[in-house]
């Protein structure tokens, strides 16, 4: 977090936030409609926001990292979390009307999964962009 929050200085991004467990939104706790239309509380392993402060783009980054060896629900989970996050709108319906913040939580820029296997010395890196899966990446350590 605090790796992150040194790199937005001097960038566009200054005034944005790195968060780690975060799930306030102007003081409610932050929600996403599921595939199944129901209101799911959120909270990611870290996330860059405005906290509020810049209406138009409230929202940066969400980040959902994961060991290798945790259950494939909890991993899945966390992917259709980013899903959801990264999508502009819920079925096309936003109540954003650039005064006030939404009711439920969208519109990221950029969703990170990041799956670590320390047995095989590897990292699984999956982008999600517009509530879609946009490339995927592997890395050896």
């Amino acid at each position: 977090m605090s790796y992150l929050q040194d790199e937005l200085k001097g960038t566009a991004f200054s005034k944005y936030y790195v968060d780690v467990e975060y799930n306030r939104n102007n003081g409610k706790v932050k929600t996403i409609i599921n595939e199944n239309i129901e209101t799911i509380p959120i909270n990611c392993d870290l996330i860059i926001h405005s906290r509020g402060e810049n209406i138009n783009q409230d929202n940066l980054i969400a980040l959902e990292m994961k060991k290798s060896v945790n259950r494939e629900s909890a991993k899945s989970k966390d992917k259709n979390r980013l899903i959801a996050l990264t999508k502009d709108n819920f079925d096309d319906v936003w109540s954003f009307d650039g005064t006030s913040l939404p009711e439920h939580v969208c519109r990221y820029e950029l969703g990170v999964y990041y799956e670590i296997s320390a047995a095989k010395r590897k990292v699984y890196m999956e982008y999600y962009i517009k509530g879609k899966l946009a490339y995927t990446k592997i890395l050896d350590f």
